[in-house]
């Protein structure tokens, strides 16, 4: 094989979906997913991949050292796109010290694996995938830049702030060649319904309320996650070492807008009276150090390397919808828990 690379939480919504690219765009790459398969690891997003030759799945969690080592010693992995991570806010507002744990422990482990592994560091690549939300919160106007001060304000975002500067320090200290980028909202098909788009989604489905912090006032920049891989697959080979790239999908929206259309587009789907969803809404008590907006400029990435959003948010919303409607069983899947029987009936 021509490479052999480790992409690191590649059961999980984004990895999935970066996994799914690089396997079939690159016959002669070894793509190796790891995962710990926790409840938004799921490996039913990958079921079409496994007869793939050079796809293999490896279930460990990153916090095991000796387990990290293995995979780097039996699969000779050659670069790592790190994707593994807790990612939800508001469960590292009741469980800190978890995305402590993974990732920035848990980054630190991959970091010191592919240091010792890598004898000679020429030729090899550590790409961490990190979050706008490192940058803090923005007013109504400017722009998330790569030279934008870290200013995070919720330990999800503080912990993926440590793991970026752990990444830039090994790169100085040791010369590991890395790179990392820094992405927006991401949203599309497989994503587990804790976040906003899928949330809404089977809730208007199943006629419950539709929660919204504060006034739904607070705006994001929302990426489709297939436009997100495909900036994935660019940086890893065509990115400046030791550099980072804003990934955003310049559509910015306020939440309760977002709602509103998910509550129209659906409305329309499934044949109910117009304004029926809208009924839905609740506005709930917000959340802890809600940071108003964010939003990138992305205009980095796209000089240098070409990228740009390919859909845009209302094509890729309509593109979601449809995707959550025609596969219910892989929603009541997840919310149920069933999806763990997948891996024990193909692996266990």
């Amino acid at each position: 094989m021509e490479k052999s690379i480790l992409i690191t939480g590649g059961a999980g919504f984004i990895g999935s979906h970066v996994v799914r690219l690089f396997v079939n765009k690159y016959p002669d790459y070894r793509i190796v997913n790891l995962d710990c398969l926790t409840y938004a690891g799921n490996l039913e997003n990958l079921a079409d991949l496994e007869d793939k030759k050079n796809y293999h799945f490896a279930k460990v969690d990153i916090l095991e050292e000796m387990a990290l080592e293995k995979v780097f010693n039996d699969y000779q992995i050659t670069d790592v796109i790190h994707l593994a991570a807790e990612s939800h806010v508001d469960r590292s507002i009741t469980d800190p010290l978890a995305f402590v744990k993974t990732n920035v422990l848990g980054t630190v482990n991959l970091l010191n694996a592919a240091k010792t592994f890598w004898k000679n560091l020429e030729g090899h690549l550590f790409y961490h995938v990190s979050t706008d939300e490192v940058y803090g919160s923005l007013p109504e106007d400017g722009y998330f830049l790569e030279t934008t001060p870290y200013d995070p304000q919720s330990p999800y975002s503080a912990s993926k702030a440590s793991s970026d500067h752990f990444v830039r320090a090994y790169a100085n200290t040791y010369g590991l060649r890395t790179v990392i980028s820094n992405c927006s909202n991401n949203y599309g098909p497989n994503q587990f319904p804790e976040k906003l788009i899928p949330l809404v989604i089977h809730n208007i489905k199943n006629h419950k309320s539709l929660p919204v912090y504060g006034k739904g006032e607070n705006v994001r920049d929302w990426l489709y996650v297939e436009d997100h891989a495909v900036a994935i697959d660019l940086v890893f080979h065509r990115g400046k070492l030791n550099h980072t790239y804003n990934i955003g999908g310049f559509n910015e929206w306020k939440n309760i807008d977002i709602v509103k259309l998910l509550c129209k587009l659906m409305d329309q789907k499934l044949n109910r009276e117009p304004g029926a969803s809208e009924k839905l809404i609740t506005f709930v008590k917000d959340r802890a150090g809600h940071d108003l907006r964010y939003a990138i400029d992305a205009g980095k990435i796209h000089k240098e390397l070409g990228w740009k959003p390919s859909v845009t948010f209302e094509q890729g919303i309509e593109k979601t919808i449809d995707w959550y409607l025609k596969n219910e069983d892989w929603l009541e899947s997840v919310t149920s828990g069933d999806y763990q029987k997948y891996y024990q009936q193909h692996y266990g």
